[in-house]
């Protein structure tokens, strides 16, 4: 049964971020800009909106992450900001979790946010971040938390994937790969839960009941997470491939390609509308098409896709620069300075793009074409 928390750890502030609200491009002051006006016009781009987050001195950013309309930053003390992504708009802001508590997963489920905060399952309000539920679990959990309408699905340290009832946490089941393996990946949706393990298992079960459905397996551990858009299924192997594995049925799936990337994968892939996007150690990062399977480019320099448009993708380098690539020709277009910029997320979802620098400056840039 569910148990309540007896000793109160931690304590979610909710504050308004009055006094914080983002500067827009129009009326803004250029000057201040974290990319300046000449380096933005040149990289075709345009400030949306841009945000200082007050981090104190010597305070580094942990984590930004999108989920919908929000995009979320939690700074290495765990101190919170969660902000519409497309106005830049604070929607609220806080601690947490005291500094140095390990945080697993940041998950929006309907109206919630749902992590696990020190082995425990944490649950807040989207929109105000206040703290809705706080419960211990009896297993050690090893990857974010996933839910549907009727269980949370949660990956123990004990290789089992653990299926709890959602309104009381009772677990109802478990299952596992049948083999020595930790699964590092999970996704569901009404109908099914699919998981993904270091040996390289992809299993899907019913969403009710440990039932197998089908079963694909890669040659070696499956490295991140496993990406899912409708059908089709997207991850990296640490036997350098990325794969694509389409569900044909709910019994059935299929390999529809492998890229092979000549190099150790220790990240999933950037699936967007347009492409799928690998970094490989020693490499650099990948372009492959959705459909063969086939690479578009390879940029050795590259460490990871900022955002794409149907004809171009938008890279961070190790060189610290932005560097635009053609997703026709496979041609490198142009690069540009962007040494003011300490932090960015991956933005699979559309063309806006998403950085920071080292003294909290947050910017939403967007391309002119």
């Amino acid at each position: 049964m569910r148990k309540a928390l007896r000793r109160e750890t931690w304590v979610f502030c909710t504050v308004c971020l009055l006094g914080l609200g983002a500067t827009s491009a129009r009326g803004a002051d250029a000057s201040n800009w974290l990319i300046s006006e000449a380096l933005l016009d040149h990289a075709k781009l345009t400030m949306v909106w841009q945000e200082t987050l007050p981090l104190k001195k010597g305070e580094e950013i942990e984590q930004m992450v999108l989920l919908n309309d929000r995009l979320y930053v939690r700074s290495e003390r765990n101190y919170a900001w969660s902000l519409d992504r497309g106005t830049g708009r604070g929607i609220f802001n806080g601690s947490v979790a005291p500094a140095g508590f390990p945080i697993l997963g940041w998950v929006s489920y309907e109206n919630r946010l749902i992590s696990i905060i020190d082995n425990q399952l944490v649950q807040f309000d989207r929109d105000t971040g206040a703290r809705q539920s706080t419960d211990n679990l009896d297993v050690s959990v090893v990857a974010p938390p996933v839910r549907n309408s009727r269980f949370f699905y949660l990956s123990g340290g004990n290789q089992r994937l653990h299926a709890l009832r959602s309104d009381d946490l009772v677990e109802l089941f478990q299952v596992s790969a049948r083999n020595p393996s930790t699964i590092n990946s999970v996704l569901a949706d009404e109908e099914m839960a699919v998981f993904a393990t270091d040996a390289g298992n992809l299993i899907a079960i019913a969403a009710d009941a440990p039932r197998k459905l089908w079963q694909f397996d890669a040659a070696e551990g499956i490295s991140g997470p496993v990406i899912r858009e409708e059908r089709s299924f997207y991850f990296a192997s640490r036997d350098t491939n990325v794969y694509r594995v389409d569900m044909i049925d709910t019994t059935t799936a299929t390999l529809v390609w492998k890229f092979q990337a000549e190099a150790l994968l220790d990240r999933a892939p950037r699936v967007t509308p347009h492409a799928v996007y690998q970094y490989a150690l020693g490499r650099g990062l990948s372009a492959i098409d959705k459909t063969s399977g086939q690479a578009l480019w390879s940029l050795p320099e590259g460490l990871d896709l900022l955002a794409d448009t149907a004809g171009r993708a938008y890279v961070m380098t190790k060189f610290n620069t932005l560097t635009v690539m053609d997703n026709v020709t496979g041609r490198k277009l142009y690069a540009v300075n962007f040494a003011p910029v300490a932090y960015h997320t991956a933005n699979p979802l559309d063309r806006k793009i998403y950085v920071a620098g080292a003294d909290g400056r947050l910017a939403c840039l967007e391309p002119t074409q």
